[in-house]
């Protein structure tokens, strides 16, 4: 019996996260890469970088030796002399790719190393079109990384301004009680590595705007949209931001959930619109309360 190399083994939350021992990471990795995400990283370079670069040679040096002699002249800008090599000047890929995995684990800062994952990139886009960069990317959104590679660069997909603005309708007091649970729900339904629930995530988001308006209204039976009309009339809400919130409200819910409607236009549900349900709500709680001054 063959064994596949891809077994299903990060499908379902695991046993340590059901019980609360090892806490889900809900905020997006923007200023830091942490272990898990390192591995990832440095399992992609070597799995869908070097690895897939054809080796064979005879009389010259191989192919990832001459990627590995780029690699140390341009990006680390360091002497050819001093480049490891073997007794008869050929190139040693392995002392290379030592010196690098030391400079990774060891040396790099975090933006260091997508600066690295960056002239892969440009490496594979340019010459190689081995894959690196679309896998890559999978890696990165498995670990709720704040980056991707978008062409040959690496671009942030998610700002700090972003982050502050779920942090500060995160805010934890007991009358916001409702309104925190579920948008601490939509930010672990989105940030789970094992599991993510895009569906559902939205859904979540919606309902804190939803338990915050009925915090004002003072109906626990209200409706977003009937609950935004009151608020609408009582504390002069502009009607455009009104009829947005109560068309992203039939958007978003219904008996099951998500509405199946949201996906005839064969556009599937993904991380981005999650965030951007996510820090929107999160941006509007922070306007109604601001501007009622609760």
């Amino acid at each position: 019996m063959r064994i596949s190399s891809e077994l299903p083994l990060s499908l379902a939350m695991r046993f340590s996260q059901r019980m609360g021992k090892r806490p889900i990471k809900t905020i997006l990795q923007i200023d830091s890469i942490d272990d898990p995400l390192m591995n990832r990283l440095w399992n992609s370079i070597l799995e869908d970088f070097f690895y897939k670069i054809s080796d064979v040679s005879y009389d010259s040096d191989s192919n990832r030796s001459i990627i590995g002699k780029v690699i140390w002249k341009e990006f680390y800008g360091l002497r050819i002399d001093l480049m490891p090599a073997f007794n008869s000047g050929r190139i040693y890929f392995n002392g290379i790719l030592e010196y690098i995995e030391d400079w990774f684990f060891n040396k790099a800062e975090w933006d260091e190393i997508y600066d690295f994952i960056e002239f892969l990139s440009k490496i594979d886009k340019k010459s190689l079109h081995i894959g690196f960069v679309e896998e890559c990317n999978r890696e990165l959104k498995k670990e709720v990384s704040g980056y991707r590679i978008v062409d040959e660069t690496v671009v942030q997909i998610t700002s700090e301004e972003e982050i502050q603005s779920i942090e500060e309708a995160l805010y934890n007091t007991d009358i916001f009680k409702s309104v925190n649970e579920h948008l601490n729900t939509a930010l672990s339904l989105l940030a789970d590595r094992q599991s993510p629930d895009y569906r559902n995530s939205i859904k979540e988001s919606i309902s804190a705007v939803e338990a915050l308006c009925k915090i004002i209204t003072k109906d626990e039976k209200s409706t977003l949209g009937k609950a935004l009309a009151i608020i609408e009339k009582q504390h002069k809400l502009h009607g455009s931001l009104k009829e947005a919130y109560s068309k992203i409200y039939g958007y978003a819910s219904d008996a099951d959930g998500i509405r199946h409607s949201m996906l005839e236009d064969g556009i599937p549900i993904d991380f981005e619109d999650a965030k951007f349900m996510l820090v929107s709500c999160s941006a509007f709680i922070n306007y109604l309360k601001s501007k009622l001054k609760l």
